[in-house]
């Protein structure tokens, strides 16, 4: 077939084909890496597929959930650094799936950008198939979009969705919840993934850049300090439910802080009483408080101060769960109990020590 005197490509319209195809060559080890029971395909097919009975379940409920990055993906363009904000964007959609019961078995991205690099665009899946990988879970497909004039040059975008099941009956919050549960709180890794358009501005005010010393981790520089990546809590979680059975509800600490993620997972007639004093704040968010001006109020409801998950556990049984996510590798803190609720569904004694 001929080509017209005027005629144009697609590449000449600013979407690489080619580019796209070198792409899924370098990163389709990545993916091989986060095989397990039940999945075992190539990507490159129109779906992936996922074999719950190789997964080893008799009568599964499927969980679904979907998340982003938001503009903590800024800092990883301005950075340069894309290797770790794919852990982010697993992390925010299996910690999810987990507080419900579930296990986290695959998990699907999207990628929108401007003009496709393709090792810029597998630096990402390196982050993604790790992030996977800690959570057990397979990557079992994708999506990659090329749309120029829509995204600024260097611009990029993310989407995750991943799908766990639980055999039924075994889905969380229980209706067992009652005056005295206890309240462990999980220590998170940092900022995780909420809150950054106030850490940016933030920054901003603070006129420091992204390749300065951060003033709360002299060992790093700012942006990568930042860049931290959301601690997944799966496995540890996992391990605690099927080995104590004494965990009743769980709250992923995201947008919204305490008081918008633990009322969540609580009966209308319970309240979360939290003490404040008994949490360990990590030294970024004493900076972002003291620099931004941050009242505390406003730090507890934008940022996870330091407590990425909280469980819901009888009192009985503190204990035994604590020790079990504690040899998993987490940090555990009592932080409180639950009471009967009189108003909010949180309410706070002492104060964080910024």
């Amino acid at each position: 077939m001929t080509q017209g005197k005027n005629g144009l490509t697609y590449a000449q319209a600013g979407v690489d084909i080619d580019a796209g195809a070198a792409m899924v060559e370098k990163i389709k080890p990545l993916v091989r890496a986060t095989r397990r029971p039940g999945a075992d395909g190539e990507i490159g097919g129109f779906g992936g597929l996922f074999d719950l009975k190789a997964a080893g379940f008799t009568d599964p409920v499927l969980v679904a959930a979907n998340d982003g990055v938001g503009t903590k993906l800024k800092i990883a363009i301005e950075t340069g650094i894309h290797d770790t904000i794919g852990i982010d964007l697993v992390a925010m959609c299996v910690n999810d799936l987990v507080v419900q019961g579930a296990e986290p078995l695959f998990f699907l991205d999207y990628f929108a950008t401007g003009k496709l690099d393709p090792d810029q665009g597998a630096a990402i899946v390196t982050g993604i198939a790790e992030g996977c990988r800690q959570a057990g879970c397979a990557l079992i497909g994708g999506e990659t979009a090329e749309m120029p004039g829509l995204y600024a040059e260097g611009d990029y975008d993310l989407a995750g969705f991943a799908v766990g099941a639980a055999e039924r009956g075994e889905l969380l919050p229980t209706d067992d919840i009652v005056e005295g549960d206890v309240l462990l709180g999980l220590a998170s890794s940092g900022v995780h993934s909420n809150g950054f358009s106030l850490v940016r501005r933030i920054v901003e005010t603070s006129g420091l850049g992204w390749d300065d010393p951060a003033p709360f981790d002299k060992d790093r520089m700012l942006g990568a300090a930042l860049l931290e990546p959301t601690r997944i809590y799966v496995r540890s979680i996992l391990s605690a439910e099927h080995g104590t059975h004494g965990i009743k509800a769980l709250a992923h600490i995201t947008g919204g802080g305490f008081p918008e993620n633990v009322p969540r997972i609580l009966p209308e007639a319970f309240a979360a009483e939290i003490r404040l004093d008994a949490i360990d704040v990590p030294p970024v968010f004493s900076w972002l408080a003291k620099t931004g001006g941050v009242a505390p109020e406003e730090m507890l409801r934008t940022f996870n101060c330091g407590i990425g998950m909280v469980a819901v556990v009888a009192g009985g049984q503190a204990a035994q769960v604590a020790a079990v996510l504690q040899k998993a590798g987490e940090k555990v803190t009592p932080i409180g109990q639950i009471v009967a609720r009189r108003g909010a569904g949180v309410v706070y004694s002492g104060s964080l020590e910024f």
